[in-house]
């Protein structure tokens, strides 16, 4: 069998880096009402009402994926493959981008599978496919840290209508000691940038500061305050990176010199995926604050409208161009007018409030002609970037523009960890999504010993 049946690719062509608009979390358990509904669609199927099981089908799905298709696939193409249905097991819950995902575990005569019923805003159904059944995994710390060593406690970042709430984790002892920022990727991301059974930045903190290095992190805004921007139109589409990512940064470096027990001379930032990608933004606007260095972890060089259309093509290759379904290709072209959308924006589409990949015209134009190799050149502090090499978001491209744009620079440095991936843990072989959400993995130590000795040494 290959490796996806159906595959839904628009509904998880993105994890960490992605639109702005777009969510990202792990899964739940219990069957609230869209798990109920999965499981009436999967019964309907199992009855042979395909009729039925394609009401509540979007525009896109009920074109390309009727009644009719619905009945060669469920009668004829999976029990060839996997035999005839058995029963619905457990389910549980995730949450991708714009869409709400159900996982449902699936008995057939020759085995179980998930079958993954995908819903858009609107409480549709967007798409469907069957991945294969993993075993419920759960976070665990990494054997590196070593809580004897640290303690935690509540921070608030910024002030007034737009504070959030954060976590400083800082070494035992008297210090001064180091500090570092962590700034996340895409999406409405908590302190942890928590991704199904993993939490890279609680691993960077708990690790680094195990070494000796205080690390604060804090929920971003759009997951804070999300509710309240998408409230108000004028608001979301007034909404730029400045506002959703570097003012919180700025705000987190600043509260981090002025903490007692840290070296105000010694504050690093450190960003991941979009995070990364926005560095030298990052560090031309924390100038004022005299902020040590900055650290890129998989940071994007290329515009991110291309890279989202980039990434839903390389998983539609995971099973073969062949195997595209209609509804996938749809959502491919789709997204490649969107990019031509916003590559023809102008000042005069400033205000519109109609949004184009997850995010309002005010946001794609605010990285209009945006080039980071070229802009990082002007930032005059020490700079590190880390890449991992089975990153399909972020590739090893893009660590080499970073290359090509600042090697000749003394303090910068680079390296790539062949065997991580975008969230920096370990595996083997050809990637897909599912490894971030079906499996957990701590940030590779390797990793952490690099930074510490890299903020040691500047």
């Amino acid at each position: 069998m290959k490796r996806t049946v159906l595959f839904s690719l628009y509904a998880i062509a993105l994890l960490t880096l992605s639109a702005p608009a777009l969510l990202a979390q792990g899964p739940k358990s219990g069957d609230d009402a869209l798990t109920l509904r999965a499981r009436a669609f999967i019964a309907a199927l199992a009855k042979g009402d395909f009729a039925q099981a394609a009401l509540d089908f979007d525009a896109t799905m009920a074109k390309v994926s009727g009644p009719d298709k619905l009945e060669a696939l469920w009668t004829k193409q999976l029990p060839a493959q996997l035999g005839p249905f058995g029963k619905q097991g457990a389910a549980r819950r995730e949450r991708m981008q714009d869409y709400e995902i159900v996982l449902v575990t699936c008995s057939f005569a020759k085995s179980d599978i998930d079958v993954r019923v995908v819903f858009d805003k609107a409480g549709k159904i967007a798409g469907f496919g069957l991945v294969p059944t993993a075993p419920p995994v759960s976070y665990g710390p990494p054997a590196y840290a070593d809580p004897a060593k640290f303690e935690e406690r509540e921070v608030t970042v910024g002030s007034g209508e737009w504070a959030l709430p954060g976590t400083l984790t800082v070494p035992k002892g008297a210090g001064p000691f180091p500090g570092l920022v962590l700034v996340h990727g895409s999406g409405a991301n908590d302190r942890d940038e928590e991704l199904g059974p993993n939490k890279p930045f609680k691993d960077l903190a708990w690790g680094l500061t195990s070494r000796g290095v205080a690390v604060l992190r804090y929920d971003k805004r759009s997951k804070v305050h999300g509710k309240k921007i998408v409230a108000d139109p004028k608001l979301e589409a007034t909404m730029t990176v400045k506002d959703e990512t570097v003012d919180d940064a700025v705000a987190a470096a600043a509260l981090l010199q002025r903490t007692a027990g840290i070296d105000p001379k010694r504050v690093f930032i450190l960003g991941h995926s979009l995070g990364g990608f926005l560095l030298p933004r990052l560090a031309l606007a924390a100038e004022p604050l005299g902020v040590a260095g900055y650290i890129s972890l998989a940071g994007l060089t290329r515009p991110l409208d291309e890279t989202i259309l980039r990434q839903m093509n390389f998983i539609r290759m995971l099973s073969g161009a062949a195997a595209t379904s209609e509804a996938e290709m749809k959502k491919i072209r789709d997204v490649e007018a969107a990019v031509a959308k916003i590559k023809a924006l102008t000042d005069a589409d400033r205000g519109s409030t109609v949004k184009i990949l997850g995010a309002m015209p005010a946001y794609w134009l605010d990285l209009s002609g945006y080039d980071p190799p070229a802009l990082a050149k002007t930032v005059k502090r020490p700079m590190l970037f880390l890449q991992g090499g089975r990153d399909y978001q972020v590739q090893t491209v893009d660590l080499e523009n970073w290359k090509k744009a600042l090697e000749s620079r003394p303090d910068v440095a680079f390296k790539l960890y062949p065997r991580l991936n975008h969230l920096f843990f370990a595996g083997e072989g050809l990637i897909t999504p599912l490894e971030y959400v079906q499996k957990h993995g701590s940030v590779a130590e390797e990793v952490v010993a690099d930074i510490a000795a890299w903020m040691a040494k500047h």
